[in-house]
């Protein structure tokens, strides 16, 4: 879970590359907005509505919602309708809108009720320890629940954990060493790609276009 306010002086931002999906409710010049965000699977910059306040809901691979399948929501988003500050319809009921300190009890509402689901062959893939099946047939059900394949995903983790480390201060040898590029121009693709920043940008940030490694920016 999280929770941020834009600001009026930022109109834009950089929405790093994540390989998870997303529930987004925002609040902005009066009006109250929900929408899934689907994964990212390139840096992009992306507007920023200005004096806005978000609270999002982060979920684990391998879940998704039947309803709304992830593998059509790569790099797009689906707007939930009907909602205000109070309340918004999901599949059909009345909810409550989340915040905060509830967000989990939302959460379990969700299972309950069957708006989520979990393939279990996601976590068990991820930990290598997937069932005994053809790797088609674990590729195409990866692909379904996550709307990635294993290597993308797999990349993006490594290209967000690298932004970090180099953001702390770590040399970008040191980097390359630690999380397995081959060299330095290996890890400059996959941090232009995934992050849409250089080394060196990250080491000295632009204040004019942020950078957050936290989440997604909103439609």
């Amino acid at each position: 879970m999280w929770r941020s306010r834009s600001s009026d002086d930022v109109g834009r931002m950089m929405s790093v590359a994540t390989a998870h999906w997303e529930l987004v409710f925002w609040e902005h010049q009066g009006g109250a907005q929900a929408a899934v965000l689907g994964p990212e699977a390139k840096a992009s910059p992306a507007p920023v509505p200005d004096d806005a306040v978000f609270f999002g809901i982060s979920f684990a691979l391998g879940t998704s919602m039947p309803h709304i399948p992830v593998s059509r929501l790569v790099g797009g988003n689906a707007a939930i309708p009907d909602v205000t500050r109070r309340s918004l319809w999901l599949k059909g009921s009345a909810w409550h809108v989340p915040d905060y300190d509830n967000a989990e009890a939302f959460v379990r509402r969700m299972v309950r009720e069957g708006i989520v689901d979990v393939d279990p062959v996601v976590p068990a893939v991820l930990s290598g320890t997937g069932p005994e099946v053809s790797e088609r047939t674990l590729q195409r059900r990866f692909v379904a629940a996550t709307g990635l394949t294993q290597g993308a995903i797999r990349q993006i983790h490594r290209a967000r954990q690298a932004a970090v480390l180099i953001q702390e201060g770590l040399p970008t040898q040191e980097v390359v060493h630690r999380l397995g590029y081959f060299d330095q121009p290996h890890l400059a693709r996959s941090l232009k790609r995934y992050v849409g920043r250089t080394a060196t940008q990250l080491s000295a940030p632009d204040e004019t276009e942020p950078l957050s490694l936290l989440y997604k920016t909103f439609p």
